[in-house]
């Protein structure tokens, strides 16, 4: 009879530990930016003095690299396999802010084992996912945001879309990379696009919404310690609304918004970061349309575009947010100088070369598999103008 002989080689410490979740493979809507800011994470932990446990399973990140983190585990990120971790380790708290929307999925699970999520509350962040929640929560602030219902079937999406008026932004909540989001004109195009959502995600919400057409986009990164705000950067896309924003060229700073709008922008994003209680990191996009600015969404993590901002004004926010949301440092202890002279441009990456038969169209679904960064002196920059250019043939059409 043989005997089953169980075997591990992880042997937990007494230090106070701190987990971090990653964002797994890479896959459009979620890339190694993530990586950026998982391993800043790691580093400001370990200057914290409590032992950085990194659960992550891309073998082209840093963040799995074995000096990185004081403990490795090389594993999915899913449930079942981040349980027995939890199990053994006994963490002081997970963060689930550094590691994109896999780690931001995963906040409810730990929330409702009673695990200590480090940072922005889970109900907080489900108010920020949830777009009818937060939608809800903006008519609360009195923050413009596009008109919008929820529907379970195509007869109310219909009446829905009625009441907001076409063209409509059809998409499921807690959604990644604009995943199956579609704009549509008419009924006929409303019915087709919520029986492809409910035959792939049945039982799903659909959030409707009024689309905003040929609307100016913009958005912010910033840090809230539960006193003080910091805005780390507004970004303008040169693309109109209806371009995901993962896709879009976005310059830093804003390039074409008046004071006053840029104003406005941060003082909507302070208001939505002190109402939900972030403690972290916070990223806020925005439609202007007509001299009014509308909030579009709020993401309670680390965005994209966080480590671009970081790099771009050379400050290391990753490590200053993580140290907030571990309540180790406070806002007022830093001093920020943005160091970029110019402008740096957001550049997506695109890989049609290797997918000749997919759809090159953009829209609000996203395409692009990476990013780059651009300095430009100014905006007589020709790589700036040209773009600037194609972006006003666009809008002509």
């Amino acid at each position: 009879m043989s005997q089953e002989i169980s075997h591990n080689e992880s042997h937990p410490s007494s230090k106070k530990k701190i987990i971090v979740l990653g964002s797994g493979p890479n896959r459009i809507g979620q890339g190694i930016e993530f990586d950026y800011c998982c391993v800043h994470g790691l580093i400001a932990i370990k200057e914290c003095g409590m032992e950085a446990i990194m659960i992550n399973c891309n073998p082209e990140t840093v963040s799995t690299d074995f000096d990185i983190a004081d403990k490795l585990y090389f594993e999915p990120v899913f449930w079942e396999h981040i349980w027995e971790i939890i199990e053994l380790e006994k963490p002081a708290g997970v963060i689930v802010q550094l590691g994109g929307q896999t780690a931001l999925k995963l906040a409810k699970r730990l929330n409702e084992k009673g695990i200590k999520i480090i940072g922005t509350s889970f109900d907080s962040m489900d108010i920020a996912e949830d777009r009818g929640r937060f939608s809800d929560m903006l008519k609360e602030l009195d923050i413009p945001y596009p008109r919008y219902g929820v529907a379970m079937g195509t007869d109310e999406a219909i009446e829905v879309a009625h009441h907001v008026g076409y063209p409509v932004l059809v998409r499921p909540s807690y959604v990644l990379g604009g995943q199956r989001m579609r704009i549509v004109i008419n009924d006929e195009e409303l019915e087709s696009g919520v029986l492809n959502l409910l035959k792939h995600l049945p039982g799903n919400r659909i959030l409707i919404d009024h689309f905003l057409d040929r609307a100016q986009e913009a958005e912010i990164d910033a840090i809230f310690d539960g006193e003080t705000f910091h805005v780390m950067g507004v970004m303008e896309h040169i693309e109109p609304a209806g371009i995901h924003s993962g896709d879009s060229n976005a310059v830093l700073p804003q390039f074409n918004l008046s004071p006053l709008m840029v104003q406005t922008m941060e003082e909507y994003a302070e208001k939505i970061a002190r109402k939900l209680g972030i403690l972290g990191l916070i990223n806020i996009q925005f439609a202007i349309k007509n001299n009014t600015v509308y909030v579009i969404e709020a993401n309670p993590r680390a965005s994209r575009t966080t480590p671009f901002i970081a790099k771009a004004y050379q400050i290391p926010y990753l490590n200053i947010a993580t140290k907030i949301m571990l309540k180790e440092a406070r806002l007022k202890d830093y001093k920020f100088e943005k160091k970029l002279k110019g402008f740096a441009i957001k550049e997506p990456v695109f890989s049609f070369n290797k997918f000749p038969h997919v759809n090159k169209e953009l829209g609000p679904e996203m395409k692009s598999t990476g990013e780059a960064i651009r300095f430009i002196k100014d905006l007589k920059d020709p790589y700036f103008r040209q773009l600037y250019k194609e972006r006003s043939v666009y809008l002509s059409k």
